[in-house]
């Protein structure tokens, strides 16, 4: 059983399980992609597959069953794979998991100007105010999302940060993969 709370929306509990299970698995993991289906759906079109993921009791679901995706290809930039995602009409959303470096806005007028992407990714990880951040993005088809934040050095259920605009970027880049 799921040590997530319960949330006020499908979208935001979706969000918050999938937070849990990437961080049972450590830090320093992959990107990791999930489809976002409903679950009554499931469990009417695909019975076996809701047995095996535990959803035969319609009591104990949520309204959104995440189903983690193939591996992200390594080394392809994150926008690129993206921009090749087309999902089923059985898809009701998605879900990115990835972990980034980041700053506080009081770094931001030290950035050095006219950095390459290399060299800003490795003045940024040198950076002494750098924070580990693991960032889980959903979004729907009908245009909802949601977000979850967690600090590495605040690694901890009670100290992840949720809302719809806390990614803005990767929300957005999400959404447009059901554009057609």
């Amino acid at each position: 059983m799921s040590n997530t709370p319960m949330a006020a929306s499908p979208l935001t509990r979706a969000v918050l399980e999938i937070d849990e299970y990437v961080s049972g698995l450590g830090w320093d993991q992959p990107a990791r992609l999930f489809a976002l289906v409903d679950t009554a759906r499931l469990r009417a079109q695909e019975p076996a597959l809701a047995a095996q993921l535990g959803l035969e009791d319609e009591s104990a679901s949520a309204g959104l069953t995440p189903i983690e995706q193939d591996e992200i290809p390594a080394g392809k930039p994150l926008d690129e794979f993206l921009g090749t995602i087309a999902w089923p009409d059985a898809v009701t959303g998605c879900a990115l998991c990835v972990e980034r470096l980041m700053l506080p806005p009081s770094a931001e007028a030290q950035v050095p100007q006219d950095l390459s992407e290399a060299q800003l990714t490795k003045w940024v990880a040198e950076h002494p105010e750098r924070q580990e951040v693991r960032m889980t993005v959903a979004v729907l088809r009908d245009g909802s999302r949601d977000s979850a934040l967690r600090l590495r050095e605040k690694d901890s259920p009670t100290e992840v940060l949720t809302g719809p605009d806390l990614v803005p970027g990767l929300a957005e880049a999400l959404t447009a993969t059901f554009e057609d």
